[in-house]
């Protein structure tokens, strides 16, 4: 099974060196499907009647979506690529992805968007540090 990311990767027309192509090609897979499970979270919570106690999973899963969602786009670019920045975007992901799949662990129970939610987003913080690892 082909991917859209991973056939925009086969057609950069320049080397893209050392970098493990498997682990970046599911880092940026996972960052998109955890930017729409937390954008989709957050609309969830607002439509629950306990809003208000939802209030930090709502700001922590628009946050989440955000950062994963320009680390995608990060990940996406090759032309003068900086590993430092790289890098930042990375362990920046993985930290709201675990900060969020904490906080949506929190209401699994009782909401199962948060549940699918955190899920996301601790796949996501894998394929981030599995792709940090690849860095050296």
């Amino acid at each position: 099974m082909s991917s859209t990311v991973k056939d925009m990767l086969a057609t950069y027309p320049a080397d893209l060196g050392d970098i493990d192509q498997a682990k970046l090609t599911a880092c940026i897979e996972r960052c998109i499907a955890c930017a729409q499970a937390c954008t989709a979270c957050a609309d969830a919570c607002l439509s629950e009647g306990m809003v208000g106690d939802l209030a930090k999973c709502i700001r922590t899963d628009m946050d989440c979506a955000d950062i994963c969602t320009a680390t995608a786009a990060v990940l996406s670019r090759h032309t003068g690529y900086d590993a430092n920045i790289t890098a930042a975007v990375l362990k920046a992901c993985a930290m709201v992805c675990k900060a969020c799949a904490d906080e949506c662990g929190r209401h699994a129970d009782m909401h199962e968007h948060c549940r699918l939610c955190a899920e996301a987003c601790r796949s996501c913080e894998t394929a981030c540090n599995e792709l940090l690892g690849a860095l050296g």
